[in-house]
């Protein structure tokens, strides 16, 4: 262990003083040499509970992840945060790899983000058993089940890499969907000893969900996005066809709009993701090839063009909505051609899958299971909050207030069911379906000083491209809604802003310090004003999230 102690690494590296729910008893757990299993909603923070531990270990944390998008980001957010990480994946040449495992041996790094197909390969095994691995940390777990909803064949080599060490490291296992079957699977696949056991629950209360029985998805879909212009926000459809179509569809219109799915080229759908998560593009329509790890926290709405095959997806998929903890909103647009699609898929899609007759009939009898779950979901006149939570073994009330059965289904004519104050621009829709914006119509921003936000979201975006990093990873919105409204310039009081480290005060605060004090000059703040922002600053930031 180093010097540090979990609350100056918390600090120090990622910005934040105190621990969001179940985060602390993980950490607490692995630092005393457990295994965990941390079940955890999307956006809960599941990376700090490895990330804070690695800092803290002397040796290397490994992190097995399946998405190369998703590795990309977290190296790239650590290392704007001053910690030295690095991913081993496909995406690197030969050359480019050799270097990086040149470089794990020699210590460079704390954390190794790592994809589970390469974990038996000669090279990556050779530098394994001589590395010294104090955690092994194993993101999205349920991709090691069978009956899981994203089985992959290559977790199941997990198990097999850790007989194969020297020395068993901790192991810890992260998801954040796994119903009571999957999890169990994920103990005893990855043989988990006696494991401290997490579940922080699946209700994302930030979120409202509605369904839409819809004759004309692409009149449905318009009328949703006028109620969220300037916002951004993921358009899934359930296959790449509808994805070219509504992408076209939207292009045409003259919205800022990527697309995504399997069938692009590896660099076309690098580009489209980093148009979207460098807020270059607002909208990304997209398969559920997209998503699974995807970081951006400020995605205000996530609309499904075509119900998903299972709960499962679709919790996942709609919890990309709302990371950073602000209110957000989830549509489902729901056909019968859907469930059609969807067993056809379930018939038809298991090529790749390394399992027997028996057990291939066995899992094919699930996803039938799930997909008619998901259905009755689309139908319910109840809660749909209450539904998905039953569906994931929790209890919950009858009433949620929040979603499209609690509070009547938006039209897109009374959109007063939006329960907060984002920026909405009066719209019209022609009768060749072009969104018509009329601008200076906005409700009152939920922070102060928009003008200041604006400009201090224009220098983050210039620090990005420069980077060539996600804008978030500069810094969040809630980070610049904090400095907006609370006008910090000096050292000590940007760093009482949440998701500012030390490194990152180092690397761009007197920048961001400089276009305040422009501000506080230009628009006369006046010093007492400015005390009382600093008394607030001074709180402790749980306080003001």
């Amino acid at each position: 262990m180093n010097g540090q102690n979990k609350y100056e690494v918390l600090q120090t590296y990622f910005g934040y003083s105190s621990f969001r729910d179940g985060q602390e008893e993980l950490i607490d757990s692995i630092l005393e040499g457990n295994d965990v299993f941390g079940i955890m909603p999307t956006g809960a923070g599941k990376s700090i509970c490895y990330q804070v531990p690695a800092l803290m270990f002397d040796g290397i944390t490994l992190v097995i992840s399946p998405l190369i998008s998703l590795m990309k980001d977290q190296v790239a957010a650590l290392n704007q945060a001053g910690i030295y990480a690095a991913y081993l994946n496909s995406s690197l040449t030969q050359g480019q790899y050799f270097k990086a495992l040149d470089y794990a041996r020699k210590g460079k790094y704390k954390i190794i983000y790592v994809a589970p197909e390469r974990l038996l390969t000669e090279s990556f095994l050779e530098f394994a058993i001589h590395a010294n691995f104090s955690f092994v940390s194993v993101d999205e777990a349920h991709c090691v089940s069978q009956w899981g909803q994203d089985f992959r064949p290559g977790y199941l080599k997990i198990e097999e890499f850790l007989r194969r060490l020297p020395k068993r490291p901790i192991v810890g296992a992260f998801t954040a969907t796994a119903t009571r079957e999957v999890q169990q699977d994920v103990v005893r696949l990855l043989q988990l000893s006696n494991p401290k056991v997490i579940t922080t629950g699946f209700d994302r209360k930030n979120l409202s969900f509605f369904v839409l029985h819809a004759k004309d998805k692409k009149t449905a879909l318009m009328r949703i996005l006028r109620t969220h212009y300037g916002e951004s926000g993921i358009i899934y459809c359930i296959t790449r066809k509808l994805v070219e179509e509504v992408y076209e569809m939207l292009a045409e219109r003259g919205l800022e709009v990527s697309r995504y799915h399997a069938g692009m080229m590896d660099d076309e759908r690098r580009r489209s993701q980093e148009e979207f998560t460098s807020d270059r593009t607002q909208l990304m329509v997209a398969t559920n090839a997209f998503g699974m790890g995807i970081d951006k926290p400020d995605v205000r709405f996530v609309i499904h063009y075509n119900m998903p095959k299972n709960m499962e997806s679709y919790y996942q998929e709609a919890g990309r909505a709302g990371r950073d903890g602000e209110k957000a909103e989830c549509y489902l647009l729901y056909s019968s051609q859907d469930v059609h699609i969807n067993q056809f898929f379930i018939e038809n899609s298991r090529d790749n899958e390394e399992l027997d007759e028996e057990t291939l009939a066995s899992v094919i009898e699930k996803d039938r299971e799930r997909l008619k779950k998901m259905v009755f979901y689309c139908h319910t006149k109840f809660c749909y909050r209450k539904y998905m939570l039953n569906y994931f073994g929790e209890k919950a009330e009858q009433y949620c207030g929040s979603c499209g059965n609690c509070i009547g289904k938006p039209q897109a004519e009374n959109m007063q069911t939006r329960q907060r104050n984002q920026p909405i621009y009066n719209a019209d829709v022609t009768d060749s379906g072009r969104l018509l914006v009329a601008v200076g119509s906005k409700k009152k921003a939920t922070f102060n000083n928009p003008e200041l936000y604006e400009q201090l979201r224009l220098l983050r975006n210039r620090f990005a491209k420069e980077l060539q990093v996600p804008a978030y990873v500069v810094f969040t919105d809630k980070s610049l809604k904090e400095m907006s409204t609370y006008l910090p310039v000096s050292r000590a009081e940007l760093l009482e802003i949440q998701g500012v480290g030390q490194a990152k005060c180092d690397k761009f605060g007197q920048a961001f310090m400089d276009v305040i004090s422009r501000f506080k000059e230009e628009h006369d703040v006046s010093p007492t004003k400015v005390q009382a922002k600093a008394r607030v600053l001074s709180q402790p930031k749980k306080t003001r999230t």
